[in-house]
């Protein structure tokens, strides 16, 4: 019932960035507008064409359906539809998918009067995906550089970049990244413990408020963020995190081509060594 009393601020007209009233409505609880079409019709246009790389492959097995990039031969030109090419039109449609369901989610928080940041956060993440597929390709040359499309042979390329740079966790932009990913992990694994043990008191106690939840961490560490302050600092090492990510595999290749563990011959070079 809170979710039905809540729709009545969501379900506003206008806050439209294209398309006016022409598609400014919802289906059940779920809005459409202009830039959910677009969502609908590149998702499931992708996904016809992953289907359709399915049949003409030698596979039905999920795990070992492949949809690869072009060869490294074709560099950065439109590539034979069964060579490659279904890669490019699937890796158009997936940027087309992504970049509308960030717009929808703009129009929604336009309804709601509120700020842009769930948007801004889910931008992050096409970034990283946009730096895979786009980017890095396009630094390197060649649309051959990007990373295929199934399950098998996507953890292969990992595996196989990883290897390419000897040992990539020397990476330092990874080695940011990582850290940005477990302090995100740790924080808000403390921040939902700390509500659970908050609103599931034992038999006989009473459900605890922010003030308690407070005074705990002012007590345990001699610091509380606050209610607020904790979803901004989870907020800002999510993005921050998939930032480096983007971050150490673009540079790995266009702007560092030989092993990682080499990158860190600067710190054995200084003066203070000799």
């Amino acid at each position: 019932m809170s979710m039905l009393s809540f729709e009545r601020k969501y379900r506003v007209r206008g806050g439209t960035l294209l398309g006016g009233d022409l598609f400014d409505f919802w289906v059940g609880p779920f809005y459409v507008g202009f830039f959910g079409v677009t969502t609908m019709f590149f998702a499931l246009l992708g996904t016809a064409l992953i289907v359709y790389g399915a049949a003409i492959g030698p596979t039905w097995n999920i795990w070992q359906i492949n949809i690869a990039p072009p060869d490294l031969k074709y560099g950065l030109a439109l590539a034979p539809l069964r060579d490659g090419g279904l890669w490019q039109l699937i890796t158009i449609c997936a940027i087309g998918a992504f970049v509308s369901w960030a717009l929808r989610e703009v129009e929604i928080c336009r309804k709601l009067g509120m700020g842009y940041h769930v948007p801004i956060a889910f931008s992050f993440a096409i970034l990283a995906y946009v730096t895979l597929e786009v980017i890095r390709p396009l630094l390197l040359g060649a649309w051959g550089n990007a990373f295929p499309y199934g399950i098998f042979s996507h953890l292969d390329w990992v595996s196989n970049t990883g290897y390419q740079y000897l040992h990539f966790h020397y990476n330092p932009a990874h080695m940011i990244a990582v850290s940005f990913f477990f302090a995100n992990c740790f924080a808000l694994a403390l921040h939902g413990s700390l509500i659970l043990s908050a609103s599931n008191p034992g038999k006989g106690e009473v459900v605890k408020t922010a003030e308690h939840e407070n005074t705990y961490y002012r007590d345990t560490i001699g610091y509380s963020i606050g209610t607020l302050g904790i979803h901004r600092l989870g907020l800002f090492l999510a993005v921050s995190a998939v930032f480096w990510s983007a971050v150490c595999i673009v540079i790995s290749g266009p702007f560092w081509s030989r092993g990682w563990p080499e990158w860190w011959s600067w710190w054995l070079n200084l003066s203070i060594w000799k």
